[in-house]
């Protein structure tokens, strides 16, 4: 089992900046993937940005040049800093852990936390 728990949400006010923290632990042998999606309230979920094993790093549009993920191997942990944050940056952010298709379950989710920029 793998258990993936975020933290860091809040509320800020546009142009403020939050860091978020996403630690993975369990069965975590082989990470392929971690990342980072949101859902804002009737929307779908979406991808904001992924760091590989090997620290390839993808950003959505609206991520780049705001936003920074990075990863502390030793901790299993991933982060995501948001700066510039704009109010339909207001959304459930999750973080992904993505396993090779080699194992029975390859995507675990955390349960997202909650970020609220106010305009």
């Amino acid at each position: 089992q793998v258990q993936v728990v975020e933290s860091g949400g809040g509320l800020v006010q546009a142009g403020g900046s939050l860091r978020l923290s996403c630690a993975a632990s369990g069965n975590i042998f082989a990470i392929n993937v971690m990342g980072w999606y949101r859902q804002a309230p009737e929307k779908q979920r979406e991808l904001v940005a992924t760091i590989t094993n090997t620290g390839y790093i993808y950003y959505s549009i609206s991520a780049k040049g705001r936003f920074t993920i990075s990863k502390d191997n030793a901790k299993n942990t991933v982060y995501l800093q948001m700066n510039s944050l704009r109010a339909e940056d207001t959304a459930v952010y999750y973080c992904n852990v993505h396993f090779p298709a080699e194992r029975t379950i390859t995507d675990y989710w955390g349960q997202g936390t909650q970020v609220t920029v106010s305009s």
